[in-house]
């Protein structure tokens, strides 16, 4: 009977430590989401229509649409500045 509390207890802790992890990875992608949002809103495109889709994509596929946005718009940005230095 020991060894099934015991088991019990085990499981509970882990579930818990799982759901607390799940939690802080979720509030993370959140941010990274808004801040995608927010970099996409204020920054200047060569054409407006590039910024309305981009804003699309990235509130419509959530955080799938600001890891693309990342990788192909700010993160090209980030290696353009360091090629002019």
């Amino acid at each position: 009977m020991n060894s099934l509390t015991d088991l019990v207890r085990f499981l509970l802790g882990f579930f818990l430590l799982f759901m607390l992890l799940m939690m802080i990875i979720g509030v993370a992608l959140t941010i990274f989401w808004i801040w995608m949002i927010i970099d996409c809103a204020k920054r200047n495109f060569k054409k407006e229509n590039e910024k309305i889709v981009w804003i699309l994509v990235i509130v419509l596929l959530n955080v799938l649409g600001a890891t693309i946005y990342y990788f192909a718009v700010k993160f090209q940005d980030k290696n353009k500045a360091k090629k002019k230095k």
